[in-house]
């Protein structure tokens, strides 16, 4: 899938061989990667230019009711301003931006996005795995490289060779928006989904794969992704109990910046956040609920959700819902988050606790 991350290190720089004829030697040259400034200039320039010469098909969306049925199939078109398309408003006077950053520089890109609309569901965190319908074109000349048929579930962030996750500006663009608030069974095997967000992300080279070439994107391509944000599902990859959202402290949106206890590992992938020698599992609150106070089973995911609303406690968090196979069994499960000393910090990121 072109989304993911390359699991191989990135290409640093691209050989290219040259053979006069079958009798010569083959001559090797390498070629090192451009600027990366210059780059996000000159691509950050592209990018502005579409979004001033073309608009969206949002004369088919029906902004009055923006969550009514009718909205859930829509599907994003752009097309050039002109001719008989001269008086349609520009993508830039309807778009949004954000400062995004790349793991490879340390660049503060523009990361433009369009919200068509929001989504009404949970928000999408960094460390999550999304649940999403997508297309992922070129700016340059609108060729789809990648598309879903069916809602596709993808790692966002990338923690080793076995876990790999999105390019930088489709993760970053893609919390902008929220989940859907509920799903129904259409009876045919598919699922129907309500209030989820729809919109696209344009992405500049240095969020995307840069020097780096796929089959179909060539190197330094900025890309355009539409998307329909379905649903989410928190990890856990440490396995400690506190779901991998919670464990970017700084909420910077980069989980791997965030280290308690100093010693080089991520706090959401080390298992002793505070270095204390007693591990994270140990030092919180895992809750499992398959009924309300009133011992009333939960009937429903949204059930489960409204009870978890209104009874959590203050230190308590949500990491999810879980349906059994025959839909008979619902649980709710979370996580407290102890603070014995009460001194503000949870146990498991204060050493002085054990």
């Amino acid at each position: 899938m072109n989304l993911r991350k390359l699991t191989l290190a990135t290409l640093s720089i691209i050989t290219i061989v040259i053979s006069c004829n079958n009798d010569d030697d083959e001559t090797y040259y390498t070629v090192p990667d451009r600027d990366r400034t210059e780059v996000y200039n000159e691509d950050i320039a592209k990018i502005e230019e579409y979004l001033q010469t073309h608009f969206y098909n949002y004369e088919d969306f029906d902004f009055s009711d923006p969550y009514g049925v009718a909205n859930d199939d829509f599907e994003i078109v752009f097309d050039t301003i002109a001719g008989d398309n001269s008086d349609k408003t520009p993508l830039i006077d309807q778009v949004g931006y954000k400062v995004a950053f790349s793991y490879s520089d340390e660049i503060a890109y523009r990361l433009y996005y369009l919200k068509v609309r929001e989504g009404q569901g949970k928000e999408l965190y960094p460390t999550d795995q999304a649940f999403l319908d997508y297309e992922g074109s070129r700016l340059t000349d609108g060729y789809v490289f990648d598309s879903t048929a069916n809602p596709t579930l993808l790692n966002l962030t990338t923690v080793s060779t076995t876990t790999t996750g999105v390019i930088d500006g489709f993760r970053q663009g893609l919390t902008e928006f929220k989940t859907a608030t509920e799903v129904s069974d259409n009876g045919d095997g598919t699922d129907a989904y309500r209030g989820f967000g729809i919109g696209a992300i344009f992405i500049p080279s240095g969020l995307g794969y840069f020097s780096s070439p796929t089959t179909t994107i060539p190197a330094y391509s900025s890309l355009i992704f539409k998307i329909g944000l379905k649903g989410s599902v928190h990890t856990d990859y440490d396995f400690d109990g506190v779901p991998s959202y919670l464990e970017d402290l700084n909420a910077d949106d980069d989980a791997y910046t965030d280290d308690t206890d100093g010693d080089l590992v991520a706090n959401f992938i080390d298992n002793d956040d505070d270095g204390d020698g007693v591990l994270t599992i140990d030092e919180v609150e895992v809750k499992s609920y398959t009924e309300d106070e009133t011992m009333t089973p939960f009937a429903s995911q949204a059930d489960a959700q409204t009870y978890f609303d209104n009874n959590a406690e203050a230190n308590e968090y949500f990491v999810s819902i879980v349906e059994s196979n025959d839909g008979t069994i619902i649980t709710l499960n979370t996580v407290v988050l102890t603070d014995s000393n009460n001194d503000g910090t949870p146990d498991y990121l204060d050493s002085s606790v054990n």
